[in-house]
């Protein structure tokens, strides 16, 4: 029983030796990473005060029985104060201060680029603008929102939300390494979001009987030693 039980924990650990090796490797590699670095926090510029108009600001008329009204606030934005409606969807507009007009839905690539300019506090020229419909959000997004991509240099993406130009996300290189990571971690590589799943339920669970055979072995060699020496 008990030289079986050896091959048995032999064969666990090449089993689950690759899983904890992975976990080991990315778990070290995430705890040693500044969360605020990761994040990009050392990139967005800080956010300017709302400037207060010269005329009283207009409100924008809202209709909750057409579509639920979440929050709507005044924001600062490079080319003056915006109402912005958030809706309680997910999605949003934004309207004139001086009018209470609501502005397109959608903001152009001039726009967006204006914004990310402003919030990005980085050295990087900004070399292009791509946008992305809410289901096809690039991987270092996946906000379920439809945004503009700004991108300075070749690392640093800055994403504005293309309904209310929020700045969504500042992402860096490192970003996406802790990201790869934080997948491996999981054994999820395609969406990086799924914690609970049979390849990593039965990965853990042959680590967890690894090491419950090696707890069982252990006692009986001790005491094999012990009778040897006696």
């Amino acid at each position: 029983m008990r030289l079986r039980l050896m091959e048995w924990h032999i064969w666990l650990g090449w089993l689950a030796g690759v899983p904890l090796l992975l976990w080991t490797i990315s778990g070290l590699f995430m705890v040693a990473q500044p969360i605020e670095t990761v994040r990009g926090t050392h990139l967005r510029a800080e956010a300017p005060p709302v400037a207060t108009p010269e005329n009283p600001p207009v409100f924008p008329r809202i209709d909750s029985n057409i579509r639920g009204v979440r929050t709507v606030e005044l924001t600062q934005r490079p080319g003056g104060a915006q109402w912005i409606i958030r809706y309680a969807d997910g999605g949003g507009r934004r309207a004139s201060v001086a009018t209470g007009a609501y502005l397109p839905p959608q903001l152009t690539s001039e726009e967006a680029a204006r914004i990310a300019e402003a919030a990005y506090a980085g050295d990087q020229p900004l070399t292009r603008m791509q946008r992305f419909e809410a289901d096809a959000n690039p991987m270092d997004l996946r906000r379920g929102r439809p945004a503009w991509q700004a991108r300075f240099g070749n690392t640093h993406h800055v994403y504005v939300d293309a309904e209310t130009g929020d700045v969504l996300a500042i992402r860096t290189r490192l970003w996406r390494v802790f990201d790869f990571m934080w997948g491996l971690h999981i054994m999820d590589l395609g969406e990086r979001e799924d914690t609970s799943h049979p390849i990593l339920i039965g990965s853990a669970l042959l680590a967890l009987l690894m090491t419950l055979f090696g707890a069982i072995i252990l006692p009986w060699r001790y005491l094999k030693k012990r009778r040897k020496r006696g």
